[in-house]
């Protein structure tokens, strides 16, 4: 399994996207992916700015749906709002996929009441859970990132590093996020927390 942030983007951030791509965005100065790649980063900043502001709980469905709100709504119409399709990741019964949100809350709540795991592991299975659900259309990686983030300062630690890279764009940092994910889904969830708190980017010269 992999994460689905690159669906509308190729190498070159300036080839332009396809109109079937176009025809769910808002701001219709978004030509390039450069430009939606611009645009989703303000409005993620955005997202997180309302998450810190208010008594915002990760754990709560109705806020987690309104934190991807948060994050895309300035960019796409289907903010917030579950997917009705299968896709090629993701729950095939895409009609239960609220259900689905709800036992998965429920079962990291109940981690986080007993505390029979360590913090980081709770989030960063939270994460991996989030993006195999894959309840948005699009943009479930940097959701599933920012709730994992969340969930562990909610938990007495700092947000993750996740190679302090952005993982939209292809590079090491990304290929090894997504082999992290794929070794989670061999039930290995090691990479995927050395990951989360690794520094792979490199200094500038």
């Amino acid at each position: 399994m992999t994460d689905d942030d690159d669906l509308y983007r190729a190498d070159d951030g300036a080839t332009a996207l396809s109109p079937e791509n176009r025809d769910a965005l808002i701001p219709t100065w978004i030509v390039t992916r450069d430009d939606l790649n611009r645009a989703e980063r303000d409005n993620i900043a955005a997202g997180l700015r309302w998450a810190r502001r208010r008594g915002f709980d990760v754990l709560d469905p109705d806020d987690l749906m309104t934190l991807h709100k948060r994050m895309f709504g300035d960019v796409w119409r289907w903010a917030g709002q579950p997917r009705q399709a299968v896709t090629n990741i993701g729950r095939e019964d895409w009609w239960a996929l609220r259900e689905h949100l709800h036992q998965l809350l429920g079962n990291i709540q109940a981690q986080v009441d007993h505390k029979g795991r360590d913090a980081d592991e709770i989030a960063i299975d939270f994460h991996y859970q989030l993006v195999a659900i894959h309840v948005f259309p699009n943009g479930n990686g940097r959701h599933a990132r920012l709730a994992a983030d969340l969930l562990a300062i909610r938990l007495g630690r700092q947000p993750f590093s996740w190679g302090r890279s952005d993982l939209v764009k292809v590079g090491d940092a990304r290929d090894a996020y997504r082999a992290a994910l794929k070794a989670a889904d061999a039930e290995d969830l090691a990479p995927l927390l050395a990951f989360a708190r690794s520094s792979l980017r490199r200094p500038a010269k």
